[in-house]
């Protein structure tokens, strides 16, 4: 714990800096930030958790009105400046409640599973590719491409339209770099007006602190154009939606070193994976129905999960459980040269300290268990049968959230891992969520069945 004189110099460096307030922001259950914004003459006390909450007042936290309130604690080694606005400093934070870490709290429960990890002796790199939409909304609420002119079919790496949306670009692209996050591809994703940021992975921690200010980040520097960043999976029926893809591997903490990097010659599989990344990979997918429910956390997502849709061409979304080298159509693959698991069907609008929770406790469950995930899946599986597919032993993810927050309640790895109040509480929110989508009358239904009868 930081003491007083330490973080009385802190408070006069940020003062220097003209910072006037402070905010320690946690996150609801849907990965949304929270917290009270405190004058930074305040900030010793801010430090050492004295901004009280109403749990209750608040989606997922797990609280009743009659309960004490819980308090955040600011991570006080992962903090900025905001760059947009240098009068607050911002940090992630945790939640506490009567002294003790409040583990309905999704980033508390992903420090609880890091430290499991830990005393196996390993660590978790994270990186998070993060696409978003850039769109205007017009008066009736319909999202609409900004730029008239970014109408292809197939709009993936365009330049010209790159470069239509370079001031937007270019504030996210020098603000990632200025805080540090060594920014190295970024271009325009496959859908109109989609785009794509990469930086470079960091632990699972840091990574999901900066996917949560990067979204924050993109809708701040659209709204100065009066446009709207928008993380929603699938915003168009016909255009392919936004991942968030989960880039995993394992460290040894001793030495930094990566423990699923081998080289291809050496793994009889051929895709430069050690036998602990295969056990990974083994452990993940035994759960994956059940994490596709935090990967994929709306109504909205399963839209994206598709193989084609209404789109004029294959989705690259992935639909089933399973895993492979350079296949797309897999949930998981190993990207080129290995050393690493991507999991696909992680989208934008996902929790990100729920989901690394639950991913990587599934993960080093495969490897304490040995489980041997078979052979890798090379094939376009988006055209085979059903028969096909369960020839090969594949199962398809779960096709709306109501399936998938079947999967992930009857799950009881979900319990031990979230423990039963976090458990409960993403069941609850998420089963309303999906009566309220289910029992609306959309456009859709009034186009068909209005006249028809």
């Amino acid at each position: 714990m930081v003491n007083k004189e330490e973080l009385i110099q802190i408070r006069d460096s940020l003062k220097d800096e003209g910072v006037r307030y402070c905010v320690g922001a946690y996150v609801d259950i849907h990965g949304v930030p929270k917290g009270k914004f405190v004058p930074i003459d305040h900030f010793v006390d801010f430090a050492r958790g004295s901004e009280l909450y109403t749990g209750y007042a608040l989606d997922g936290l797990g609280q009743s009105p009659n309960d004490d309130e819980i308090n955040s604690v600011p991570d006080l080694d992962r903090g900025c400046i905001l760059p947009w606005n240098r009068e607050v400093a911002y940090y992630p934070a945790d939640n506490e409640f009567n002294g003790k870490p409040y583990e309905v709290n999704a980033r508390v429960v992903l420090k609880k599973v890091l430290a499991e990890a830990a005393d196996m002796g390993f660590g978790m790199n994270l990186g998070i590719e993060c696409e978003v939409f850039v769109v205007r909304q017009n008066e009736s609420g319909q999202l609409e491409i900004p730029n008239d002119d970014d109408d292809l079919v197939k709009a993936c790496y365009d330049v010209k339209r790159f470069m239509d949306r370079y001031e937007w670009i270019n504030k996210m692209a020098s603000t990632i770099n200025d805080l540090g996050w060594d920014l190295y591809s970024l271009d325009h994703e496959d859908a109109n007006s989609q785009f794509e940021f990469d930086f470079k992975y960091a632990d699972a921690l840091t990574m999901c602190d900066r996917f949560i200010f990067f979204r924050m980040m993109a809708k701040h520097y659209a709204a100065e154009e009066g446009l709207l960043a928008t993380f929603m999976p699938k915003p168009f029926a016909d255009k392919t939606g936004s991942g968030a893809h989960f880039n995993m591997s394992l460290y040894n903490l001793d030495n930094g070193n990566n423990l699923f990097k081998c080289d291809p010659s050496a793994d009889p599989r051929g895709l430069g994976l050690t036998q602990l990344g295969y056990q990974f990979i083994g452990g993940v997918l035994k759960h994956g129905p059940a994490l596709c429910a935090a990967f994929a956390p709306t109504v909205n997502s399963y839209k994206r999960l598709v193989r084609r849709g209404l789109m004029a061409y294959y989705s690259w979304a992935p639909v089933f459980n399973s895993y492979g080298k350079n296949n797309r159509t897999n949930a998981l693959r190993v990207p080129m040269n290995g050393g690493r698991v991507e999991s696909r069907n992680a989208d934008a609008a996902c929790n990100p300290y729920l989901a690394a929770s639950l991913v990587l406790a599934a993960g080093i469950e495969g490897i304490r268990e040995g489980v041997d995930p078979g052979d890798a899946h090379e094939d376009n599986l988006y055209e085979y049968s059903p028969a096909e597919l369960e020839a090969a032993g594949i199962e398809e993810l779960p096709r709306t959230l109501d399936e998938a927050v079947q999967r992930f309640a009857e799950n009881p790895f979900v319990t031990r891992v979230l423990g039963q109040e976090l458990r409960d509480e993403f069941i609850t929110h998420k089963s309303e969520e999906w009566r309220q989508y289910h029992q609306t009358v959309s456009q859709w239904e009034i186009d068909q069945y209005a006249r028809l009868f």
